[in-house]
Parts: structure tokens; sequence; C-alpha cells
């Protein structure tokens, strides 16, 4: 059984690590693909792909590609250069960017110029210009339609200032929660001041995620100059306090140049604090390979073996610290289409 999740590990690492998954011309996925304005695959059209006990989320083209998506459904076969890969994999529904999770992203307009998002360059019609209003009707419809949503999850770029942008949160969050009392809600903001931490748990967030991005300070700089790392490890440590321990995550992006050592020293400083990283895989394309490439240089690819050697040391870390992903019921862990979750998928 532990060899066969091992196995699995390993499969979903090989797919984060490539490109696009080839699909034939004429494919109709059993449900409504997803294009998401926020993450790793902003801009990009996805499918989640369910397998062994796991999910991952692939951006899919009609040209030639490394793997292949072939089969009429509802199961499917991932293959390799045209070998089989993957026996048998499901299509899974989203409910909103995510599979089980109403996850919204207020805006894509943004204050601060991070050189790896994508999200401020994305097309208005592809970004939607969601209003907190039509945002909220759109999670209460869900919740009252989809008998698969099990969470609510909110997010947004910095359209004017850290703070406004945290009052259009709470806005959503409170007129969600005094609908939904007993649904576990997720958000992730900028914050600027320790006080809108505390803002938003009152306004009826169960977890926060506050993203580093990166524990190298010098990387830091070069890609999130306008940000402040110290800050954001300050909002951390007290949005523990508010949140509690476990219910607390922030990102460190792979393969910016940092050193294996350097990823497990934030994961660990992180933890300590009480909370849980998310391991997050630079993902490069068209719109964000050009800036990144001017601010660090020529980037080298995070393989499969490197991505299950930190998931296995971050798991690790956690379990010295008592902490478990298992804590975390939205965003990131509870989806785990993009990373290697420890504990849930090694």
């Amino acid at each position: 059984m532990e060899a066969d999740r091992e196995l699995t590990a390993r499969r979903k690492a090989v797919l984060l690590a490539a490109g696009p998954l080839h699909v034939p011309a004429d494919f109709r996925p059993p449900f409504p693909v997803s294009r998401s304005t926020a993450g790793p695959g902003a801009g990009s059209t996805a499918i989640v792909l369910a397998f062994g006990g796991t999910m991952i989320k692939k951006a899919i083209t009609t040209a030639e590609a490394e793997f292949s998506l072939v089969g009429s459904g509802p199961r499917y076969e991932i293959l390799r250069d045209g070998e089989p890969f993957i026996e048998s994999a499901e299509i899974r529904p989203t409910v909103a960017h995510a599979p089980g999770q109403a996850f919204y992203n207020l805006d894509t307009e943004c204050i601060y110029h991070c050189r790896f998002c994508t999200s401020p360059s994305l097309d208005r019609r592809i970004t939607k210009g969601l209003d907190p209003d039509r945002v909220v009707a759109m999670i209460l419809k869900a919740a009252e339609e989809r008998e698969d949503m099990g969470a609510v999850a909110v997010t947004s770029a910095v359209v004017k200032d850290p703070q406004s942008t945290v009052d259009k949160l709470a806005y959503v969050l409170a007129k969600v929660r005094s609908k939904l009392p007993s649904i576990p809600i997720g958000v992730e903001p900028y914050i600027d001041n320790l006080a809108q931490v505390d803002q938003l748990k009152r306004a009826g967030a169960d977890e926060i995620k506050l993203n580093i991005e990166t524990f190298d300070r010098d990387i830091f700089q070069k890609v999130c100059g306008e940000q402040d790392l110290d800050r954001i490890l300050d909002a951390i440590e007290h949005a523990v306090k508010v949140f509690g321990r476990g219910k607390v995550t922030s990102n460190i992006i792979v393969g910016m140049g940092e050193t294996d050592e350097n990823v497990l020293e934030g994961v660990e400083t992180l933890a300590r604090m009480g909370c849980i990283a998310t391991l997050r895989p630079l993902r490069l394309n068209d719109i964000n390979r050009g800036p990144m490439t001017e601010a660090l240089g020529t980037l080298r690819p995070v393989d499969p073996e490197r991505m299950l050697s930190l998931a296995k040391e971050h798991r690790a870390i956690l379990e010295r610290n008592g902490l478990t992903s298992y804590t975390l019921h939205t965003m990131c862990h509870q989806c785990g289409c993009c990373d290697i979750v420890p504990f849930r998928d090694i």
C-alpha cells in the first residue's frame, strides 16, 4: 500500500514538472474546463484529473506534448510519448477554480509587480471583472446547487491599497458567513498591518494564507521588491495567535534559484510559528518568463526528484512541530492539485 502511494506521488510529481497535457481537437470533457485567474495556472485552460487517491490540475492543449489524454470517459488513460503512464484517471469537476471549493479571485489588477505573477497581465475578459456582491451571489448559488462544495476561499490582488482590498474581502466573508455559518472559509490577502488579520477573522475566515513566496532574502528583493519579508513573517506570527496553529499557511515558491537548505529553513521557521508552508513549484509561461529571466537569469526547472525530496523533508518538519496538513480544510492544501502535499500525498 505504501509502495503504491509512493508511486502515485512520483507520477504526480512527474506530471507537475511537465508541460500542458495534449487532448484531441474534438475533446469534450464531462465538466466545464477551469480558467484560473490566480495561482500557478492563471490564464490557462485546465482540467482536474484524479488517480490513485490524488488529484492534479493540468493545462490542456491540442498541440503535440509529452503527455496526452486518451479515452472517451468516464475513465481515461494518460500516455507519455505514446506509452502508458497512468492507466486509469477520472476528470473531476471544479466548483470554482478548485474541486470541492468555491475559490474566487476578486481582482487581478495589482499595485505590486511580483515577477512570477501572471494575474495582472491577463485579459479582462478572462479575469471576469467580478464585484463583491456578484461573488457572494455565485458562492451562495453554488452552495445551494452543488453537493460537492465543501469549502469557500477568496483572494485578491491589490488594486489600490491593502486596506481597501482587505475591506472588500471582509465584506465577502461576512456576507457568506451569515448565510453559510458552518462551511470552512479561507482567505488569501495581502496585508500591511496586523489589525487586518483580526478584521478578516472577525468577518468569518477560518484559515488564512499569507505568502512569503521565498525565504531567500536576495531573491525576495529581486522578485517582490515592493513588499517586506519581515512584515509578512510578523503577520504570520500574529495570524497564528488569531487563527490558531495549523490554520495559517504560506507559499514558498521553489525553482527561483534558492537552495534546498534555504527552502527547508523557511519551512522550519514557519512551522515553529505554527504555520504550514505550501511548497509551490515555479511555473514559467509566456507572460512571466521574460520578467523572471530579467530578475534572476536562466532558471533550472524543478524536477520530480526535488519535489519529492522536499515534500518528505517538509512532512518530517511538520511532524517535529506537531503539525499536519489535515488541519487545513480550504485553499491549496485541501485542493492539492498543484503541489506534492505532505501527509496527503507523501
